[in-house]
C-alpha cells in the first residue's frame, strides 16, 4: 500500500507540474502577443552577388491562438537599408509560433525553418534573450514593444502568392527565370536566404 502511495504521490507531482508549466507558456504567449521592434542579427545572403546584407532592424508580430494558448501566427519583416531585390528593402515572412516548456520557437512558412529562442527576459514593454543562429551560434537580441503596422502592404517572402511573378527552381547561376502574368520571361536575382549570425560561404 505504501508503494501504491508513494507512486500515486509521483504521478501527482508530474500532472502539477505539466499544468503549471503549461500555465507558464500561456502566460509568455499572453505577454508576447503583439509586435515588436529592434535588432535580431539577421542578415540575407544572395547567391547572385555572393554577399552577406545585414538588417538594420525587425519588425515581429505575434498573434495568440484563440484555441491554443501558447501558440499562434503572425509576421517577421527584417529591414534593409536600401532595396537589394527588385527594389524592395525588407523580406517578409508569415510565422507560426509556439511556447514550449519556456522555450520559444518560430517557424517561417514560405522559408521551411525554424528558430528557437531561450533564455530571455520577457515583459510588457522588452523581449531579450538569445537566439540560436547558424552553427549554433548564441545571438543576443534586444527588442521593444511597438504598435503594429499595415501588414496587408507586404509581399510575403520576397516571391510569393501575392506577386505578379512566379519562380522556377532554375538557380545554377544565382539567377531564376521569373513569368509574368502576360506569359513574358525574365532573369532576377534568386530569392536572398535569411542567416541568423553570418556564416561566410565557402
Amino acid at each position: 500500500m505504501k508503494k501504491l502511495y508513494s507512486f500515486l504521490t509521483i504521478v501527482m507531482m508530474a500532472m502539477m507540474a505539466v499544468s503549471l508549466t503549461s500555465c507558464d507558456d500561456e502566460e509568455i504567449a499572453r505577454t508576447l502577443e503583439g509586435t515588436w521592434e529592434g535588432n535580431m542579427y539577421a542578415s540575407s545572403y544572395s547567391s547572385y552577388y555572393d554577399t552577406y546584407y545585414d538588417a538594420t532592424y525587425s519588425e515581429v508580430c505575434f498573434l495568440r491562438d484563440p484555441y491554443r494558448y501558447s501558440s499562434g501566427t503572425g509576421y517577421w519583416v527584417d529591414y534593409y537599408d536600401r532595396g537589394y531585390w527588385g527594389g524592395y528593402n525588407y523580406i517578409a515572412n508569415h510565422i507560426e509560433w509556439r511556447v514550449d516548456f519556456g522555450t520559444l520557437y518560430v517557424y517561417f512558412v514560405e522559408d521551411d525553418y525554424e528558430l528557437r529562442i531561450y533564455d530571455y527576459d520577457l515583459d510588457d514593454n522588452y523581449f531579450v534573450g538569445v537566439i540560436v543562429g547558424e552553427d549554433g551560434q548564441r545571438l543576443r537580441f534586444s527588442l521593444r514593444h511597438v504598435s503594429s503596422p499595415n501588414w496587408n502592404n507586404y509581399r510575403w517572402g520576397y516571391a510569393d502568392y501575392y506577386d505578379p511573378y512566379y519562380y522556377s527552381n532554375e538557380n545554377a547561376t544565382g539567377m531564376q527565370r521569373a513569368k509574368a502574368k502576360d506569359g513574358n520571361t525574365t532573369e532576377v536575382p534568386d530569392r536572398p536566404q535569411r542567416v541568423f549570425g553570418r556564416t561566410k560561404k565557402d
